[in-house]
C-alpha cells in the first residue's frame, strides 16, 4: 500500500528544526560531547588571538562572536540535525508505505578506523565494528528496502510477516522512484527502527489514523 502525501504534510513530518529526539541523537554520547567543547574552546581561543591582533574596535560583533562559539557545544546539534532535515526536505513528494518484513538479519558493520604504532614502529589500523540489525521490508508490488539500526533487546521481537511502515520520498509525483525512505515503523510492536529519527511521529501516528 502507498498513499500520497501532500506538500503541507510532508514539510510537518520532517521539520526545519530539529526535533527533540533528533536532537538527542546528534547530542551522542559523552565523547561526542567532549569533542564539541574542544572544538569551543579552540575557537574562543583563535577568536581572542585575532581580536588582539584587529584592535579594540567592533565590540559588539566581538561579543557575538564569542558566544556563538562558545555555545558551539550546546547549538550544534540543531545545526547538523537540520542539515539533515533539509537533504529530505529537497525531495519535492511523499507517501505512506505499508507492507510486511521480509527477514531480520545481524550485520556487524565499521564505525571507525584507528590508526596507532606498534612496539616494532610499524603503523597499524585498527577498525571498529558494531553489530547491526538489518530489516528488510517489502510488498507485492515489488517495493523492497532494508532498514539498518544499532541492535537493542527489544528488535529480537521482529519477525518476518509483521506489519511494516514508513515514509518514502521521491523527485517523481507518482513515486515511480524511491530517493529516500524514513525510519521504520513496526506497528504490532509498536516501536520503532532506524540509524536517525528523521520524522515527527506525532504527525505519523495522526496520519496512519486517518488513513486506518
Amino acid at each position: 500500500m502507498l498513499v500520497p502525501l501532500t506538500r503541507q504534510t510532508f514539510e510537518q513530518l520532517i521539520p526545519v528544526i530539529a526535533t527533540g529526539p533528533q536532537y538527542a541523537y546528534i547530542w551522542g554520547k559523552s565523547a561526542d560531547v567532549l569533542k564539541r567543547l574542544l572544538i569551543s574552546v579552540v575557537a574562543l581561543t583563535v577568536i581572542s588571538l585575532l581580536g588582539k591582533a584587529l584592535g579594540d574596535g567592533a565590540q559588539a560583533i566581538k561579543l557575538i562572536v564569542n558566544i556563538t562559539a562558545g555555545m558551539y557545544w550546546l547549538w550544534a546539534p540543531v545545526y547538523w540535525a537540520s542539515l539533515r532535515n533539509a537533504a529530505y526536505r529537497r525531495l519535492p513528494y511523499c507517501g505512506f508505505w505499508r507492507g510486511q518484513v521480509l527477514q531480520v538479519f545481524i550485520t556487524e558493520e565499521p564505525i571507525r578506523k584507528e590508526e596507532t604504532v606498534n612496539p616494532q614502529g610499524e603503523l597499524v589500523i585498527i577498525e571498529n565494528y558494531e553489530r547491526k540489525v538489518n530489516v528488510e521490508v517489502g510488498d507485492r508490488e515489488g517495493f523492497r528496502a532494508t532498514i539498518q539500526a544499532p541492535i537493542k533487546k527489544i528488535y529480537k521481537a521482529i519477525a518476518p510477516g509483521q506489519v511494516a511502515e514508513l515514509i518514502i520520498f521521491s523527485r517523481q509525483s507518482d513515486l515511480s522512484r524511491i530517493d529516500k525512505i524514513s525510519d521504520l515503523y513496526l506497528p504490532t510492536q509498536n516501536f520503532w527502527i532506524g540509524e536517525y529519527p528523521y520524522l515527527r511521529r506525532d504527525i505519523f501516528r495522526e496520519i496512519r489514523r486517518e488513513l486506518g
